[in-house]
């Protein structure tokens, strides 16, 4: 199956195992995806004019190996007979 924007998936290994997510972000040369609230760092960010600075946390990038797309479209359309 593809692994497309918005997708729900399952971590299979790693810090975050048996967690579930919606998919942000993937970089297909690299083979790597970007899981929402999943293996979340820590960033210092230098003050600049627009932005005030500090540490921040956002998601950083997981293997693609690592997940399993989780399907979520099991519904079927049911057609009306006349």
């Amino acid at each position: 199956m593809i692994l497309k924007k918005g997708n729900q998936v399952k971590i299979l290994a790693g810090k975050d195992r048996g967690k579930t997510g919606e998919v942000l972000e993937i970089d297909r040369k690299m083979n790597k995806i970007k899981i929402k609230s999943i293996n979340m760092i820590k960033k210092h960010l230098k003050p600049t004019k627009e932005n005030k600075g500090g540490i921040i946390s956002k998601e950083n990038f997981i293997h693609i190996s690592n997940v399993k797309n989780i399907d979520t479209k099991k519904k079927q359309s049911k057609e009306v007979k006349k």
